[in-house]
């Protein structure tokens, strides 16, 4: 008896999808890296709080930048001064926890020398007092080389706004988000295809009527909802466990899949090139560490950007993972809309049709 029911690629497709899927969760490898590594670095920083830190100070237009404070300023690391913003964007950041003072300096021809206005955030109160830490030291090694020095060479005025307190973990849980799609992305794609083309298993298939579009897109989908599956149980144990910030809640979850899903479409990109430029699996661990380790120290991923020399961000700001991060983390505590963050999605859209052309160009079935 012959079957004349049509051959449907749609359920060539999904039944690919399936065992790729099945292959993915049975993976420790995978497992590790998207899961167990992310979850152990988000205990770890959650409880010991921030390296490097890096404290962001707004410069309002009327400060006096020739000062000796500013000077003096200037020459810590530690302090990361902000003069290409408006007093609009100062005080929005103010409010969000971007920024964690903004800093006014006049000079005077008597005592006190210097009339220092310094508003602080609650949503960065750690830094606010850090900074303060910083300008006493300031007056203290000034105040040494005065004769008969008064009590303070500086007046301060200090104000306080409102603020949504910006936590550890809502800086490192987007972070390490991103840490999970890009090695799934890179090195879950290379190894899969690279192995399915030197075990000719993709040679078998064109034995069969199944699509080429069939075997890709069957190990995306898979990829795709283990990537998401993985994402939410991150976000999960972020809100629940350590308090990481959600502010509208669902839809903010659902924005962070949205961002993720478009993150892991583009890292799996660098994975077709690695596969089909890779010869064996030994050299597929080399090449994919070429993509995701800088990508890792220098997106945002561990400590803020902000901290690296001038010429280090310039070289963050062109990498994928950096805007994916700073998505991640409007998204999550800023409560911004995907039309909030379409700079960041205009990028990865750039890095999306970059990566395919050549990804289109270096895989090979065979």
């Amino acid at each position: 008896m012959t079957n004349n029911k049509p051959y449907s690629n749609t359920r060539a497709t999904l039944a690919i999808a399936k065992a790729s899927f099945r292959s993915i969760i049975r993976s420790p490898s995978a497992v590790v890296f998207s899961l167990a590594f992310p979850l152990i670095f988000i205990i770890v920083f959650a409880n010991i709080g921030g390296g490097g830190i890096s404290v962001d100070v707004g410069v309002a237009k009327t400060c006096d930048t020739s000062s000796d404070i500013y000077q003096a300023l200037k020459s810590i690391k530690m302090v990361n001064l902000i003069k290409d913003q408006t007093p609009e964007e100062m005080n929005s950041n103010l409010l969000k926890g971007r920024i964690d003072v903004i800093l006014d300096i006049k000079t005077t021809q008597t005592m006190p020398r210097f009339i220092i206005d310094a508003r602080y955030t609650k949503a960065s109160q750690e830094k606010g007092n850090i900074f303060k830490s910083v300008l006493n030291n300031i007056f203290y090694e000034m105040n040494k080389y005065i004769p008969n020095p008064p009590p303070s060479i500086a007046e301060i005025h200090e104000t306080t706004v409102s603020g949504r307190e910006y936590k550890y973990i809502d800086f490192i849980l987007p972070g390490m988000l991103g840490f999970s799609l890009l090695s799934s992305g890179v090195f879950g794609t290379a190894f899969v295809f690279l192995s399915l083309r030197l075990t000719l298993v993709i040679k078998r298939f064109f034995a069969t009527p199944v699509k080429r579009y069939s075997i890709v897109l069957g190990e995306a989908i898979a990829r795709l909802v283990f990537a998401l599956l993985g994402a939410l149980f991150i976000i999960a144990v972020g809100h629940f466990a350590f308090g990481f910030t959600l502010i509208h809640g669902t839809i903010t979850v659902l924005n962070m899949l949205v961002l993720s899903a478009i993150g892991l479409v583009i890292f799996m990109g660098f994975g077709f090139i690695i596969s089909g430029i890779a010869k064996n699996d030994s050299s597929v661990p080399p090449l994919s560490n070429i993509i995701t380790l800088p990508q890792f120290l220098l997106s945002g991923t561990f400590f803020a950007t902000t901290a690296f020399p001038t010429w280090l961000q310039s070289i963050s700001r062109v990498l994928p993972l950096t805007h994916l991060n700073d998505a991640m983390r409007k998204v999550a505590f800023e409560g911004a809309s995907l039309g909030d963050v379409t700079h960041q999605l205009l990028i990865l859209a750039m890095w999306f049709v970059g990566i395919y052309i050549i990804a289109v160009k270096t895989f090979k079935w065979e």
